[in-house]
């Protein structure tokens, strides 16, 4: 039969969800504590407890000093004793664990073992709920309301809470107490108190995991879910894409009569879910991302500072439908495809292209064709009217809208590429190692450093690209005024690059990297994608290709000579040019989503780098690496590449978060 003290034992560990290691550790703490207590000895004496696993029988050791005549008997052993209780080599002296083992604790040390135990148990299961519910993260759990205030709800998850922040409640939803819920996991924190766990109801990940649910394609690998742009409680896209052939994406995800879908939709009160394909083909993705509307054209304007633009082309009874209530679908669509998206109506971009026939770029053939332009503005004049308009009118409409703003788009592809172009070449006359070295490095002013930072500059590499590329941007930069600029570019001319051989032997350690090394093993990411810039180039000439075969439509066999000579011109430079830049996002009428991350555009004319004058060289090249670099480098295995941790001077300190964007600031809303 069980002793009484394993039957209390097995209790605890199944009540608490423990393992038996950490109850038995807790309870040798407790008898340790006790002994010290009963017989009132220093902390420095050496105390241990051993219980046996069988019997429950407990063990007290304490060490002791071997001596000839005992005159405490709590820190000293006979000789004699010590031999006998397994020590029979020990002289006198020596330092043994004698057992001390007590036949009864006194009153206060027995309630000094329970206080001792209690605690300890209770460490032990904050420790473990912690590490089960971190490795929890960006998972689903289902709770049960327990307490609605102000500021969140209280979700019970069996032995644990979790708090779900006002601002991670979706604002449609009504909560109860005693309400069954499914919520995500965003963020597992220690504290003393025990793991804080903070939920989250509207996070577009919340989708994600439902769909990885209720499509075993998605959970299997065949589908995968590219991008999800979520309101919710409104409305939200998703974009699925079949990794293997023969898989219909979207129908994965629908079900036979949608009965997938509305079981996700049902979850989440009625919130309307569209699922499209994904297409790597932008046009075509954008197109499916407004849908329901119907797009007639998608123009891709892509600048290296601003950023990417889309030019969306609509029917005029399409308009409404594909910005949606509030500009809600266009926003949505913005979010999915990471591109910003301006939508105008065939009427307006049709007035626009009256506007910019001067245009260099625009075929001068088709601004002197009067009779087709007075067609045009007669079009426009019956639609402001409110006249009717025929189809044909439609297709005359959408074929100058074409021609013009497919020439355009095209030469402004030429010229963000040419920029691109020359940034590369500025780059490249920087030593490759400036890249790896800090800011740090410089050893700027407090404040100097401190707004480079925020304005994205973190490295050598970075400063001295923006000085050479345009320096005045930098006063553009928010209490950034000319001193600071003259201190900077002093500070620049001062510094000199070091050789990877000068950060070895300074000490900094960098994984892969051997003395000897050359430039090649810092070597920068290439800004060039061989593979992206030509499609890009394909992209272009296709803009000037469409707008060629409309226009041959609309003219004369005698202008059309002329005008597809230039752009057939045209076309021959488009598929030259293999520096096309596609890194973009910007302006329009809907933000840019929180998923898309913007390279910050590099600034700055050029800079020198001068060398210590010779009687600067006194201090060895050894001793000036660790004083100016003397930074923790880190290999990033995410990045595959050398990076350097973000540091900043004074007291300016931010936490760094993963997801703040979606997290927001936890402290402020618990």
């Amino acid at each position: 039969m069980k002793s009484e003290f394993l039957l209390a034992f097995n209790e605890i560990c199944e009540s608490r969800g423990l393992p038996k290691e950490d109850v038995l550790e807790a309870l040798t703490t407790a008898l340790v504590s006790a002994y010290r207590r009963d017989a009132n000895v220093s902390n420095t004496q050496e105390v241990i407890a051993e219980i046996d696993s069988r019997t429950g029988e407990p063990t007290i050791y304490a060490e002791k000093e071997v001596v000839d005549s005992i005159i405490d008997s709590r820190t000293e052993i006979l000789l004699e004793d010590a031999r006998k209780g397994g020590h029979p080599d020990s002289q006198l002296g020596d330092l043994v664990m004698a057992d001390s083992t007590t036949a009864s604790f006194g009153r206060i040390a027995a309630q000094t073992a329970k206080q001792v135990l209690l605690q300890r148990v209770r460490e032990a299961e904050r420790e473990h709920l912690f590490e089960d519910f971190s490795g929890r993260e960006g998972e689903l759990v289902n709770g049960t309301v327990q307490s609605i205030s102000g500021q969140h709800i209280t979700i019970g998850l069996g032995r644990t809470e979790a708090i779900l922040p006002k601002s991670q409640q979706v604002t449609r939803e009504r909560y109860r107490a005693h309400d069954k819920i499914r919520v995500y996991v965003l963020e597992v924190r220690r504290t003393s108190r025990g793991p804080q766990i903070v939920v989250s109801r509207n996070h577009r990940n919340l989708l994600r995991r439902l769909l990885e649910l209720e499509v075993p394609e998605i959970y299997n690998g065949q589908v995968e879910v590219k991008s999800i742009a979520r309101e919710a409680g409104q409305r939200s896209k998703v974009a699925v894409f079949a990794l293997q052939p023969g898989v219909d994406p979207v129908g994965a995800c629908v079900g036979m009569r949608g009965v997938r879908i509305q079981s996700i939709v049902r979850e989440l009160n009625d919130e309307k879910i569209d699922v499209i394909e994904w297409d790597p083909d932008q046009r075509s993705f954008i197109s499916k991302a407004l849908s329901p509307a119907r797009v007639s054209h998608v123009f891709l304007e892509e600048h290296p500072d601003e950023g990417r633009t889309a030019v969306v082309i609509v029917p005029d009874d399409q308009l409404s439908l594909a910005i949606g209530r509030e500009g809600q679908n266009a926003r949505l669509a913005a979010k999915l495809t990471g591109w910003r998206i301006d939508i105008k109506s065939l009427t307006e971009a049709a007035r626009d292209a009256l506007d910019n026939l001067d245009h260099p770029m625009v075929d001068p053939a088709l601004a002197k064709d009067q009779v087709l332009i007075d067609q045009v503005r007669n079009i426009l004049d019956k639609k402001e009217t409110g006249r009717p308009i025929t189809s044909e009118d439609y297709q005359t409409m959408d074929r100058v809208v074409v021609a013009v703003e497919g020439r355009i788009t095209a030469s402004r592809a030429e010229t963000y590429a040419e920029l691109r172009r020359h940034r590369a070449e500025m780059r490249k006359q920087i030593p490759e190692v400036a890249w790896l070295l800090p800011l740090d490095a410089l050893d700027l002013p407090g404040r100097i450093h401190n707004l480079l930072l925020d304005n994205e500059l973190e490295t050598v590499g970075d400063v001295l690209l923006g000085l050479m590329v345009d320096e005045a941007a930098f006063l553009e930069y928010r209490g950034f005024g000319d001193k600071m600029l003259e201190t900077l570019k002093e500070y620049v001319d001062a510094f000199e690059v070091p050789s990877p051989e000068a950060l070895v032997e300074a000490g900094i350690e960098v994984p892969g990297l051997e003395v000897g090394a050359t430039e090649a093993a810092f070597a920068a990411p290439d800004v060039s994608d061989e593979a992206v810039l030509e499609d890009e180039a394909v992209a272009a000439a296709a803009d000037i290709a469409e707008a060629e075969e409309l226009l041959e439509e609309l003219g004369e066999e005698e202008e059309i000579v002329d005008f597809a000579a230039s752009i057939a011109e045209m076309d021959d430079i488009a598929e030259d040019d293999d520096e096309i830049d596609i890194d973009d996002l910007s302006k329009s009428i809907v933000d840019v989503p929180e998923e898309v991350q913007v390279q910050k555009p590099a600034k700055k004319p050029a800079v020198v780098i001068v060398k210590p004058a010779a009687d600067e060289l006194e201090e060895s090249e050894e001793d000036k690496a660790k004083r100016r670099l003397g930074r923790s480098l880190v290999y990033d295995e995410d990045m595959g590449e050398v990076v350097v941790k973000r540091k900043r001077k004074g007291h300016r300190s931010r936490p760094e978060w993963e997801d703040i964007d979606d997290i927001g600031d936890l402290d402020d809303i618990i």
